[in-house]
């Protein structure tokens, strides 16, 4: 049964464990990825695929980005999924990371209750919507908790020249829980939040929420991979961890899978290719 683990005892556990493997044996893969594609189960669609076609195990924890990329600076993981740039380049130029590898990509909403009462309904850009927002003080919540949806959500607000505080603003306590139990807890509030639009989906029939702004270029959602460096860390298993990421990528294998994951339950995808071999093959250029 795969698990998603995010207690910190748990966590810590697997870790040592996770280290233990790596020491003994090659053929076993330690990820540690953002939580919403773990959530959303494409993880695991991915880790099994890759463990039926090679014989390689792949098992991960999850945790918000900052987290993850915590966990890894520790030198028990040999690979992360993450989708925050700023703190993705960090962890690179700091030399924990190798390189910042292109997997997908899925897009942020804006989502609030149908009364809309910042009348945010339909406008163009998340910019305008967050003024709206900051203006009405109605009440937003936020993760914040350093993630990359908390990330994301920051860089929106710098955008809209606002700083929020206040009341209005609610800092949910149990954010780095993750994306699913966040909108949980908006939609008990009733509240507005940033969130990505798996997740949005996934839960779609259980909370009465409304997308109510989308389709900014400002809301895209872009995940990455990124190895952990055994220059730095020399118990890490790079030959696996790279034959791994080269399938991840790979036009007609782990691309593939992404193309067409959670189409059938949703009628669209959750997520879109984005490797640069997916996108030669494609002709797009970037």
């Amino acid at each position: 049964m795969r698990r998603t683990l995010q207690s910190i005892l748990v966590v810590m556990l697997v870790l040592g464990m996770a280290t233990l493997a790596q020491a003994q044996a090659k053929g076993f893969v330690f990820m540690a990825s953002t939580i919403g594609p773990v959530d959303s189960g494409i993880v695991a669609a991915l880790e099994d695929q890759f463990e039926k076609e090679t014989g390689v195990r792949v098992r991960h924890v999850g945790a918000g980005t900052g987290a993850t990329l915590k966990i890894a600076q520790k030198g028990n993981i040999d690979l992360v999924m993450v989708h925050a740039k700023s703190l993705e380049e960090k962890f690179v130029a700091e030399g924990y990371g190798t390189e910042r590898i292109d997997l997908m990509y899925n897009d942020f909403i804006l989502v609030g209750p149908s009364s809309d009462p910042a009348k945010i309904r339909g406008m163009k850009t998340a910019a305008e919507a967050l003024k709206a927002i900051a203006a009405k003080q109605a009440t937003f919540v936020t993760r914040g908790d350093k993630s990359g949806t908390h990330v994301a959500e920051m860089v929106l607000w710098e955008g809209a020249g606002i700083k929020p505080s206040g009341p209005w603003y609610v800092v949910y306590e149990k954010g780095s829980a993750g994306n699913a139990a966040t909108l949980k807890y908006v939609n008990e509030k009733q509240a507005y939040t940033l969130i990505d639009r798996a997740t949005y989906l996934s839960l779609k029939k259980e909370i009465k929420l409304d997308i109510l702004v989308e389709k900014d270029k400002a809301l895209l959602n872009y995940i990455t991979l990124i190895p952990v460096n055994p220059k730095k860390f020399p118990r890490v298993n790079q030959k696996d961890t790279m034959t791994f990421v080269k399938w991840l990528t790979h036009p007609n294998k782990g691309q593939k899978i992404i193309s067409t994951f959670g189409k059938d339950t949703y009628g669209s995808p959750l997520f879109f290719p984005n490797s640069k071999e997916w996108r030669k093959k494609k002709g797009i250029k970037g």
